[in-house]
């Protein structure tokens, strides 16, 4: 569960970024949050959950 709000919270920053220096419009990012809310409704919901998992952990386990 940490994971999953450490990802919307960096995703809400980059979105807030992007819709601030003009790169991103606000309907655009409406847009990619129904996206988001659809998808989580699929059968696809758990291969997304598995593959954002699998690469948080690949993420962590890097020695910089």
């Amino acid at each position: 569960m940490a994971v999953s709000i450490s990802v919307v919270v960096l995703l809400l920053i980059l979105a807030t970024i992007l819709l601030r220096c003009g790169s991103l419009k606000l309907s655009h990012a409406t847009i990619c949050v129904l996206l988001g809310f659809c998808l989580a409704g699929t059968s696809m919901a758990p291969t997304i959950h598995n593959g954002l998992s699998a690469t948080t952990e690949i993420m962590s386990s890097l020695n910089p």
